[in-house]
């Protein structure tokens, strides 16, 4: 599994045809100072939270669950992150200054799994426990990871979009085309979540069912994914559409929308305005895989307290689980509850 995982990465690197500049190039606003989440008190561990993207949803998610972490574990608890989920530059720079403020945890979400690698080596090994939340980091010098199997979840959204597209009436003769856009090549996560499509597409679609060689990459801007999926409408063919992060989703959702092609089937990641407006209208065949980054969050405050307190952690990778998103399964317990941490606002 390792090596076909391997072989696929390399291939949606190469396809994908992120921007690799750097963060002056991109246009990145430099990371803010570290706020305080919760009141502060004098004795208390102090936690830095180094995030993705400060005005996406799901981040602002994950950040309430550290807040509310910080007050039931009895921690102080600052925030900080980029504004683009590729510029590790910044997450580096942050993991410095929160060392030099005297963290006693860092809570981290890798913007990149490799070019961060060797920073955090550089905190762990100053002794400084070390929890990342949402995505994996290319070493073995972390405490602990929580995050999404995003391999399984890949894997899962290429079952919801067969699904899909065959209660929406495609047949499995018909030739059709499915677009692919993702936020960060550089991501370990949505790397898996790629691999993990394919890995699933390849084995159970149709043949006469092809993805588009051209997966497109937003960089994590909002603007860019919604002009990628403009893009992909060019395709005459086009009856499916499969974002792999909130902003290629947004993208999806909004364009879909905008045009009014209920002939497309949009499967995404995580919740947000744009694809709740498409699973509560009827007319339209929309689903997304929901993430608990939530909890993501919330239990590594708590693991990074017991870690303060000398606590040993048992396992080095736990996965949270998703739920999958749709007009049939919306109003499930399950999904309710999940969704009532998941806010819809904001990128």
């Amino acid at each position: 599994m390792k090596r076909i995982t391997a072989v696929l990465v390399s291939m949606i690197l190469a396809l994908a045809g992120c921007s690799g500049s750097g963060r002056e190039e991109q246009g990145a606003s430099p990371a803010p100072a570290f706020e305080a989440l919760n009141e502060t008190v004098d004795g208390r561990p102090d936690l830095y939270l180094i995030v993705k993207n400060l005005d996406s949803s799901y981040w602002k998610v994950m950040i309430d669950g550290a807040r509310d972490g910080g007050a039931a574990f009895d921690c102080n608890v600052y925030c900080s992150g980029t504004y683009v989920e590729t510029d590790w530059e910044e997450q580096r720079r942050l993991l410095d200054e929160a060392v030099a403020a005297g963290a006693d945890a860092v809570l981290l979400a890798p913007d990149d799994s490799v070019m961060l690698s060797e920073k955090i080596e550089e905190v762990y090994g100053k002794g400084v426990p070390v929890v990342l939340l949402d995505t994996m980091a290319n070493t073995d010098s972390y405490d602990v990871c929580y995050m999404t199997d995003n391999l399984m979840a890949g894997q899962q959204a290429a079952e919801e979009m067969i699904s899909q597209l065959r209660k929406s009436g495609v047949s499995d003769s018909d030739a059709i085309q499915i677009g692919l856009q993702l936020g960060a090549a550089a991501s370990q996560t949505i790397s898996e979540r790629l691999a993990g499509f394919f890995k699933y597409w390849s084995k159970n679609a149709p043949q006469s069912w092809k993805i588009i060689p051209d997966i497109k990459c937003n960089d994590g801007y909002l603007d860019k994914a919604v002009e990628c999926a403009e893009e992909f409408l060019e395709y005459p063919d086009l009856r499916g559409v499969f974002g792999t992060n909130n902003s290629s989703t947004r993208g999806f959702a909004r364009v879909v929308r905008e045009h009014a092609r209920k002939d497309i089937v949009v499967v995404g990641f995580d919740y947000s305005e744009d694809i709740a407006a498409l699973i509560n209208d009827g007319g339209y065949a929309a689903s997304t895989i929901l993430q608990r980054q939530y909890y993501m969050s919330y239990t590594g405050v708590e693991t990074a307290r017991k870690l303060i307190d000398g606590e040993s952690v048992p396992a080095k990778f736990v996965d949270m689980g998703v739920v999958v998103v749709n007009e049939e399964t919306i109003n499930q317990a399950e999904v309710q509850e999940v969704l009532s941490y998941s806010g819809a606002d904001g990128l």
